[in-house]
């Protein structure tokens, strides 16, 4: 099915798992999948900006997107990262995509845009280039991409253009902008959206209540934002927020702007859903010291699980 507005749960950016050559790992692509299920995903994205989608041949694109496809079956839906500088070569990936069963695709704004009607101006040609039947996300994240969308803008990108149906939001600080959108939604000025968060679900109970739809991010312990969510929705806030503070420390780290997608990887491996924590050069390395934090962290995160239960 095709992706819609009323999307919610918890979407996890996909990791792109390699060999210790730095060759794409497909048996590791399948188990990943099989590892974020059942561990409460309700939708998964892939080439995402810690997908390293830019250390990827669009050949390699392909592969790697039709082997998470096969994989997930009709489980749940599955997101497409297609950003890039030209618009023929983000319709072409969109294109094929698609055809290979995604449910639709995410676009963040290239870095030179400034002004709110370039910003406009860009959406709606994606809008039309990816094909007004193929549903989009709009990607908020003014720390990567250095472009900020104002509440007003995002308003507007959203009622000009059907296709986008989804906002991830990753500004930050941020929490306001929600506010403004939901209540722009209220009022009848802008039409109902989803929208997720990202920012490793660092914000999680505060964008809950702030009422977002859930969390499209890649943190190493999933089932921590399936739970968290879950809680809040029956309505055990408390609980809610009690299973966020056991993971918080270890998604703060995860979280380092050019480092955390190694420490998720090493995670990842340790778990058991890839097979290697390689990242494809140029890439940072974790030290031994680095490790040594990442055990600790783990082990004080189980102890207050434990507790918690």
């Amino acid at each position: 099915m095709p992706l819609n507005e009323q999307a919610a749960g918890v979407f996890i950016i996909c990791v792109t798992p390699f060999t210790e050559t730095g060759a794409l790992d497909l048996p590791s692509a399948r188990s990943m999948v099989d590892f974020y299920l059942a561990r409460g995903a309700t939708g998964l994205t892939v080439l995402g900006m810690m997908g390293e989608a830019p250390k990827l041949t669009m050949s390699e694109s392909l592969t790697f997107v039709e082997c998470v496809l096969d994989a997930v079956g009709a489980r749940v839906p599955v997101v497409v990262g297609v950003s890039g500088a030209g618009l023929a070569s983000m319709a072409e990936l969109s294109a094929a995509v698609m055809a290979a069963g995604a449910a639709g695709v995410m676009v963040a704004p290239p870095s030179n845009l400034r002004s709110d009607a370039q910003i406009r101006a860009y959406f709606a040609q994606v809008a039309q280039a990816i094909g007004v039947d193929t549903p989009f996300v709009l990607q908020d994240f003014p720390l990567a991409t250095t472009v900020t969308i104002s509440p007003a803008t995002i308003v507007q990108i959203v009622n000009d253009n059907p296709n986008c149906v989804m906002l991830k939001h990753e500004d930050w600080p941020g929490l306001n902008k929600i506010t403004d959108l939901r209540d722009a939604q209220a009022s009848g000025a802008m039409r109902a959206i989803s929208i997720l968060v990202g920012n490793g679900g660092v914000f999680l109970p505060e964008e809950l209540r702030r009422g977002v739809d859930g969390a499209m991010t890649g943190f190493a312990f999933p089932e921590m934002m399936a739970d968290v969510r879950d809680a809040w929705l029956s309505g055990d806030l408390e609980y809610a927020q009690d299973v966020f503070d056991a993971y918080l420390p270890l998604a703060r780290y995860e979280q380092q702007p050019g480092f955390g997608l190694a420490v998720r990887k090493y995670i990842l491996a340790k778990r058991g859903a890839i097979a290697s924590p390689t990242l494809r050069a140029p890439a940072p390395k974790l030290s031994a010291d680095d490790v040594s934090d990442i055990e600790r962290l783990i082990y004080r995160q189980t102890r207050r699980l434990e507790e918690l239960n």
